[in-house]
């Protein structure tokens, strides 16, 4: 199966396991600076040279060589499932993509009629009942990834613990995990750790957020969205991400991890 979802510098000193709306877009910009000294032109999704990926072919050897070595340091990095869950919802289901349209094509449409989520459009500023709508995509994002079914879970909203995990089950292994809520703090023990070509300031690095600006702003704080039943249905989903990672399910408006990860725990429980 090898190493699904994996980045790494040209130079080795970095391997990431990318974690879909967990600060990917600014952690492969960094890792691509640590290499050659600026940042990738346009949404480092996108680009095919620079960075090895494990979606090019060409990347597959030196990645599979690299992570049996542990010839760098190898990370990746976690969010607060509450807001991760309202960010893909926010970013793939109620916003209009980078080409101008709807996420997976007609995918919207589908949950309009199935589940009855009303999402607004351009032309009326989005405007629409995002608490009523949030939690119908709860729904349907709960009957993805518990029965596959009407689809098979997207990896925006795939529990993280299941990325994780496939670099652990195919012979990897995590030197850090740390915190898109601490992220400033997280990258830089990850960059001290690593041999890089280029130095970088964090503090100047600007937060290249791929989806922002691309549909409504969330109105409300975080725990207006989740009622007894949609927490009921979040930890249906998300309860091995709440445990191993220390978020507060109690509090959705407490972002902070309440504890480190143990990445011992993360190991034994995610490679079985």
């Amino acid at each position: 199966m090898g190493f699904p979802g994996v980045w790494m510098t040209e130079s080795e000193s970095l391997i990431y396991r990318v974690v879909p709306k967990c600060a990917c877009s600014t952690i492969g910009q960094i890792m691509f600076h640590s290499d050659h000294g600026r940042f990738f032109d346009g949404d480092i999704h996108d680009s095919t040279d620079g960075l090895h990926k494990w979606a090019q072919d060409h990347s597959h050897d030196p990645i599979e060589r690299a992570v049996r070595a542990r010839s760098g340091v190898t990370f990746t990095c976690v969010r607060n499932p509450y807001a991760r869950l309202l960010s893909s919802f926010f970013d793939k289901i109620a916003g209009i993509q980078r080409n101008g349209r709807r996420y997976r094509g007609n995918l919207v449409p589908q949950l309009v009629q199935r589940y009855g989520i009303d999402v607004g459009s351009p032309d009326n500023g989005f405007e629409f009942d995002q608490i009523a709508s949030f939690r119908r995509f709860l729904l349907f994002a709960r009957d993805t990834v518990r029965f596959r079914k009407p689809m098979e879970p997207d990896i925006h909203w795939s529990a993280m613990s299941g990325h994780i995990s496939t670099f652990i089950v195919n012979g990897g292994r995590y030197d850090q995990i740390f915190f898109t809520e601490a992220f400033n703090d997280g990258m830089a023990k990850v960059l001290a750790a690593a041999d890089t070509k280029v130095a970088i300031d964090l503090d100047q690095v600007p937060r290249f957020n791929e989806s922002e600006g691309h549909g409504p702003k969330r109105a409300h704080k975080v725990s207006d969205y989740f009622d007894d039943l949609s927490r009921h249905l979040i930890w249906e989903i998300y309860k091995d991400d709440f445990r191993l990672f220390r978020y507060d399910f109690d509090n959705p408006d407490n972002k902070m991890p309440l504890g480190e990860v143990d990445l011992d725990e993360v190991h034994a429980k995610l490679g079985r």
